[in-house]
């Protein structure tokens, strides 16, 4: 069984995979799945009763029923073990720095946590909301207003007081 620190639960995504090929034949046999991930029968009688492990494999069971074993699928199952091995090289202390940096950034993109980059016409990254309103009947009578934020507090009579959000 995997034991490394990113699993959260006892079992990985790699067993849910595993166990949905054998149950539609075109895996490994049980035996050879408990061998590779150092289970025994009780503790996958355990994840038998697991909700979320039970829905992995169907999910998983599903994909190869609808779309085959593909070749994406086959990846997506070696990317999830590769996770690990990229956490433990990030934490490794012997691994160079840049190394470290280029797993980081390759596992935000691959998250999806990347900061969107878009053209805000000068804007600068400096937040904010832009708004147009094209109320003429050509693209050239459109116009764009600038205006800046203004923060508004309740004084200390009871009064809205307007500061510049500066």
């Amino acid at each position: 069984m995997d034991s490394l620190p990113l699993h959260l639960t006892r079992w990985s995504d790699r067993l849910a995979f595993d166990v949905a090929l054998c149950l539609e034949g075109s895996g490994e046999t049980l035996d050879e799945i408990k061998d590779r991930h150092k289970i025994d029968a009780n503790e996958l009688l355990v994840f038998n009763r697991d909700k979320v492990f039970l829905k992995r494999v169907e999910t998983y069971r599903e994909e190869v029923r609808e779309k085959g074993l593909t070749f994406r699928l086959k990846a997506r199952a070696q990317a999830e073990e590769l996770l690990t091995t990229s956490y433990m090289l990030i934490h490794d202390p012997s691994v160079s720095p840049a190394v470290k940096a280029d797993l980081i950034k390759s596992t935000v993109k691959w998250a999806g946590l990347e900061p969107k980059n878009t053209d805000n016409d000068g804007a600068g990254g400096a937040g904010g909301v832009k708004i147009m309103i094209n109320l003429g009947s050509s693209p050239l009578d459109m116009q764009v207003v600038d205006a800046t934020a203004r923060v508004i507090e309740a004084s200390d009579n009871g009064y809205a007081e307007d500061h510049d959000d500066d």
